[in-house]
């Protein structure tokens, strides 16, 4: 499973393509220089129960630490996923 990343000009996203469709993303947007806005998740049903969408957190988790930003989960999912993950907490505001 190959997660990728793209950036746009407000809004970027971690996501998984299957046959040239997005069928998992994590879009996130930049408020401040230094942090990343954890919008939105979400995972296409065929793939519910894989953890997706806790590789696509992880992956902005890693982002996050190599740029130096923090992290403000909006998103409830990516928000759940963080409170539990105790090792991730560091990137949070």
């Amino acid at each position: 499973m190959l997660i990728q990343h793209k950036e746009g000009k407000t809004k970027s996203m971690f996501y998984l393509e299957q046959d040239g469709k997005i069928v998992a993303e994590m879009v996130y947007s930049k408020p401040n220089p230094d942090q990343m806005l954890i919008e939105h998740t979400e995972v296409d049903e065929s793939l519910g129960g894989q953890g997706v969408g806790k590789q696509l957190v992880h992956a902005g988790v890693e982002y996050a630490r190599e740029h130096h930003w923090k992290i403000i989960p909006l998103c409830p999912f990516a928000k759940s996923v963080l409170d539990r993950m105790k090792e991730w907490q560091d990137v949070l505001v």
